[in-house]
């Protein structure tokens, strides 16, 4: 089964995206990745025989994968076809899962005039209130030593 499914995900991956990557999972599937499009697909045996389970999902920043959006099961004997619709149907609930801005709302990070990026509140350049305390607390500890080494000698 490891070897038609090896084959059926390289077929599959020819028919879904021009740039993406297949290998093999340590349970037996294979994974087909979508850098360009940051979406994956699995593609594992089921307990049943000529039946593979399809997963997709979303890659997120830095190469990870975002866990399973949807899931089906899909006989191989179908072809690639019906196995290439039933994955564009899983990326587009996967797709459709990550939650979308509200007009009139910029997104997070976002200025709502002009759409650059900005920065998040208390990630600025000020010094915060603990940073103060800390500092006046270190003065205290120096001014403490230098008048009890004054006091001594």
């Amino acid at each position: 089964m490891g070897v038609q499914l090896r084959d059926v995900a390289g077929e599959l991956a020819g028919v879904l995206w021009r740039e993406h990557t297949v290998y093999r999972e340590r349970s037996g599937g294979v994974v087909i990745r979508g850098e360009h499009v940051r979406r994956w697909i699995s593609l594992a045996p089921t307990g049943g025989r000529d039946e593979v389970l399809v997963r997709a999902g979303r890659i997120l920043d830095g190469g990870t994968t975002a866990p399973a959006r949807s899931e089906a099961v899909v006989p191989l004997s179908a072809g690639t076809g019906v196995l290439a619709a039933t994955c564009r149907r899983l990326l587009a609930e996967a797709a459709a899962d990550v939650a979308p801005v509200a007009p009139g709302r910029a997104a997070p990070g976002r200025s709502k005039r002009s759409g650059k990026a900005t920065r998040p509140k208390g990630s600025g350049k000020h010094t915060s209130f603990g940073s103060w305390v800390i500092l006046a607390c270190v003065a205290g500890v120096i001014a403490l030593y230098v008048y009890s080494t004054a006091m001594r000698g």
